[in-house]
């Protein structure tokens, strides 16, 4: 039993299973298109939301050093995700680096929890994108039928918006990974010019006394005792404070979730020209480019307007109409919308890719692993995932499970941490065009970050997630154990 949950699938089958015709994607990325969907994809609504509510509830002005802290941690998991990504240039991003060095059930587990993990995270967003498309719609005078405008306090209903972005991007991922590639570079273009403009127009209404403090007094934090309580509270006793050089870091653990998606790129391994050299580059390019961007915003937003006066909801938007300019709130939440759509897409991406790999090795139905003969794109599983997510995102009111995205970005990065260390000492010979430094050490401490994170979730995501995880358990004995490619080939190696 030990033996066929832990068998391995080798670096060189995982590669040769790239060439078969008809489950060969098309490859047709660069090291630019790479940087490109990792910045799609971090930057979205967090840089005009998050960035001013956390500095009015968590850190003050000190939020930026937040943001600089986050963005060390995802450093460190991202020097992980590009070695693995340059040695196993392969569809599947974690769930592939897992099998190669974990083991088969853990790779399905890794696999089972990205496939959650992306397709909440696209549901989430598309409710997200159809809220900013109706304000604007509501601005204009149009307005949808209650019905068709989501569920609201109670009121059962249908999100039409949502559904309709989700089908459309599914065609557009259907019909070629270049073409969604085009799209994505137009989104992002626009999204990061309003950003930059923001910025800029910005730091002309800043004042220096709204940085006075720039680290205010701590505040300690009220505890609670129910599922509502970060993990770490409940079993440690350990209550996080706001503000002060503690609240830095707790405001860290907050902001690391406006990280998260870099690690996509990954998925796109397989469609990219020349893997072991522009992985690397579109993975840590985007981390780069995305950790200046919000350091930026929260200079300026927390410039602009006293920490303590900060809005909730839209901070940077009303930071602006507290200036006396209101058309520079509604350019933001034009962005903001623009900027939703390359997520949502890019979040859809990633999951086709992982569930195709997958369903390549058997471990979920073969048929989803077929690639469209005009197109190159796996378009059985876009299709069926992108209905299902569109579904979702239709009927579904979310937000409160929005958290479990986090966990399972948290876990991946444990596991690909955890596997550096393992291949590096299974197969010492592979060729790694790229090497993350100070081996075993960096992977230690990208792993204990990660789980310092995690344990800052409520513990209510966590019974989610475990039970999650229930679910794909029984779903790998009853069916992935028995259909795996590995366990029928002597390719394996346990």
């Amino acid at each position: 039993m030990r033996s066929t949950l832990f068998r391995t699938k080798d670096v060189e089958q995982s590669i040769r299973d790239t060439e078969a015709p008809e489950h060969a994607l098309r490859k047709s990325l660069s090291a630019l298109d790479l940087t490109v969907f990792g910045v799609g994809v971090v930057i979205g609504t967090g840089i005009f939301v998050l960035t001013g509510k956390i500095a009015k509830e968590t850190a003050g002005p000190a939020v930026a050093l937040s943001f600089v802290v986050a963005g060390a941690v995802c450093a460190l998991a991202a020097l992980c995700y590009a070695e693995f990504a340059s040695t196993v240039p392969v569809a599947g991003s974690a769930y592939t680096f897992s099998y190669a060095s974990l083991g088969e059930f853990p790779a399905w587990i890794i696999g089972w929890d990205l496939i959650l993990e992306l397709a909440l995270g696209c549901a989430v967003v598309a409710v997200g994108w159809s809220g900013y498309i109706r304000s604007l719609l509501d601005t204009a005078g149009l307005h949808l039928p209650r019905g068709l405008s989501g569920t609201h306090e109670g009121a059962f209903g249908f999100d039409l918006l949502a559904c309709l972005l989700v089908l459309v991007l599914t065609g557009v991922l259907v019909a070629g990974i270049k073409l969604s590639s085009r799209v994505t570079n137009a989104i992002v273009a626009v999204k990061v010019s309003v950003v930059l403009l923001v910025i800029v127009v910005g730091a002309f209404f800043v004042t220096g006394a709204n940085y006075d403090p720039f680290v205010p007094p701590a505040e300690p934090t009220t505890g609670s005792s129910d599922l509502t309580a970060p993990l770490v509270q409940l079993v440690f006793g350990y209550t996080p404070s706001n503000f002060g050089v503690l609240g830095i870091f707790t405001a860290a653990a907050v902001v690391f979730f406006a990280f998260i998606g870099f690690d996509i790129v990954a998925t796109a391994a397989e469609e990219t020209r020349n893997p072991q050299r522009d992985l690397p580059r579109g993975v840590l390019g985007s981390l780069v480019i995305c950790t200046l961007l919000y350091v930026a915003v929260s200079v300026v937003v927390t410039g602009m307007q006293k920490y303590t006066e900060l809005t909730v909801d839209a901070p940077l938007a009303d930071a602006f109409k507290a200036v006396g300019h209101p058309f520079w709130a509604g350019l933001i939440s034009f962005g903001a919308a623009v900027g939703l759509t390359s997520v949502c897409m890019i979040l859809l991406m990633g999951q086709t890719r992982v569930f195709f790999a997958m369903s390549r090795d058997g471990l979920l139905p073969r048929t989803f692993s077929r690639v469209h003969p005009r197109f190159g794109t796996p378009y059985r599983s876009t299709v069926l995932l992108g209905g299902v997510v569109a579904v979702v995102a239709g009927f579904t009111s979310i937000d409160e499970l929005a958290e479990l995205v986090n966990i399972g970005t948290l876990f991946a990065f444990v596991v690909v941490a955890a596997g550096v260390v393992l291949l590096r000492r299974q197969r010492p010979d592979l060729h790694r065009a790229f090497r993350t430094p100070l081996v075993p050490y960096l992977p230690a401490l990208s792993v204990l970050a990660s789980l310092w994170l995690m344990l800052n979730l409520p513990a209510e995501t966590w019974l989610r997630f475990g039970l999650w995880m229930v679910v794909g358990t029984v779903v790998y004995f009853l069916y992935g154990r028995r259909h795996s490619r590995l366990g029928q080939e002597p390719t394996g190696r346990s």
